[in-house]
């Protein structure tokens, strides 16, 4: 099941309120609060579209550039013992710590879980 949904290159949450019957979300990776809700799933979609379209639009109005989530890189914490073997394993297959992580990212990505 895909609790996501994809516009503009935003990426927006799926969430069901069962005592509201109503769907709803929010635009993920993101500081900005962008929210959206609909009774039906065409509903959801459609706010969901104008939810991004109008922050789009506020942002130029503003004259500031909209966030974009998902910039390719991130913080991972492993603790001080798994981060030392890493750096250990990269190191003696000649590869960096950064490229060891993007790829055991991609082959999980790839080959699923």
């Amino acid at each position: 099941m895909n609790n996501t949904m994809e516009y503009k290159g935003y990426v927006g949450s799926v969430e069901f309120s069962q005592k509201d019957s109503l769907l709803y979300g929010k635009v993920l990776g993101i500081r900005s609060l962008v929210s959206y809700e609909g009774s039906s799933v065409e509903e959801l979609i459609k706010d969901f579209h104008e939810a991004v379209d109008e922050y789009l639009a506020a942002c130029a109005q503003e004259g500031t550039e909209p966030e974009q989530a998902y910039k390719g890189s991130f913080n991972v914490r492993l603790g001080s013992d798994l981060h030392r073997r890493a750096v250990i394993y990269a190191l003696s297959h000649g590869q960096t710590l950064n490229s060891l992580v993007e790829e055991a990212v991609r082959e999980k990505i790839t080959y699923g879980e």
